[in-house]
């Protein structure tokens, strides 16, 4: 299934399953209600629908099996919202070795192109071992937490942070725990994952590089309203193979890049294992699978401009879909 959080017609949000022809979206709270004259408090939000875990599913399935007439709406008549907007957590990861390897190889010819004898410098910066990835990234997964409040949803405006000079987007998705766990076992992490979505990253280059040099993590290259893009919907676990998804990322209709998630490294179970380690992890709470090889304007050193739209798609999901604006 294909969840979504919208707004209706009355401006009310609602949770949802957007039907395969996506033209139309079953209000499941509306549904529920006309059915049976009451509400079933699982069906309120998509929160709801994964804290309610088999039983919510089921509630959801009786809808889907026998709609209300009246709880039909067109997809054309709302407005999407991210899935679970302010969710209880996002950690983005780094799964990806050639983002890596590509976006430092782009830092050391920037960085080379700088000094008087760019080639020999280059070379220098090579042998050193300059923009390389850490030891530690091939030794566990490396994640950062990032800003819970800023999310938002497909066709919403990204606004560029008055502070910063350049701007990209990260093509990525990943999942949201279905089930509260702590110190998971690999072979059962799977079966804590409720569904999958796509995450667009958007982050300020300049800004990140000059902090990132302080050795804690980014904060102002990526924290900043509307930065966390997630959408448009998800898709529940049953139904796809995240390992075998092609990833296409485009600017203003061209294609940039186009990646798979089959050349993942660390794999979502690697994430729920670690991660859990005397942690307990939430139902709701976002994991981001870091950039796919090319999926960012910085591995291209091309980046965004005012007034570009980014549509990040992915097999099996569907497309996210953003301009990015200067507001005044």
């Amino acid at each position: 299934m294909k969840l979504v959080t919208f707004i209706n017609r009355e401006k009310l949000q609602r949770v949802g399953v957007l039907l395969p022809d996506e033209k139309t979206i079953i209000d499941l709270w509306s549904s529920n209600q006309k059915n049976n004259n009451k509400t079933n408090p699982s069906l309120i939000s998509m929160l709801d629908i994964i804290n309610g875990g088999e039983d919510a599913i089921l509630a959801v399935k009786k809808e889907l099996d026998n709609p209300h007439s009246e709880a039909v709406v067109k997809y054309a008549d709302v407005d999407l919202c991210t899935p679970i907007p302010n969710p209880p957590q996002i950690r983005d990861c780094l799964c990806f070795e050639e983002h890596l390897i590509q976006a430092y190889e782009v830092l050391r010819k920037i960085k080379a192109a700088a000094e008087s004898n760019p080639q020999a410098a280059l070379l220098k910066y090579e042998e050193q071992g300059l923009f390389q990835i850490p030891e530690v990234w091939y030794q566990q997964p490396i994640y950062y937490k990032a800003n819970r409040f800023s999310v938002i949803g497909t066709e919403q405006e990204i606004i560029w942070p008055h502070y910063a000079k350049t701007m990209d987007f990260e093509l990525e998705f990943g999942f949201f725990i279905g089930k509260r766990g702590r110190d998971i076992p690999r072979e059962e992490a799977m079966d804590h994952i409720f569904g999958y979505s796509i995450f667009n990253d958007i982050s300020a280059r300049d800004t990140q590089a000059n902090e990132m040099q302080g050795g804690l993590g980014p904060a102002k290259g990526k924290d900043f309203d509307t930065g966390n893009v997630i959408g448009p919907c998800i898709v529940t676990a049953d139904e796809i193979d995240p390992y075998n998804l092609t990833m296409i990322a485009r600017v203003n209709g061209e294609e940039w890049s186009r990646g798979s998630s089959s050349t993942i490294n660390w794999k979502f179970e690697d994430l729920i294992f670690h991660i859990s380690k005397s942690e307990t992890l939430y139902p709701g709470e976002f994991f981001g699978s870091g950039t796919v090889g090319g999926g960012s304007g910085l591995e291209m050193d091309k980046y965004l401009s005012p007034g570009d739209i980014i549509e990040l798609e992915i097999e099996g999901i569907g497309t996210l879909r953003n301009k990015i604006i200067v507001k005044k």
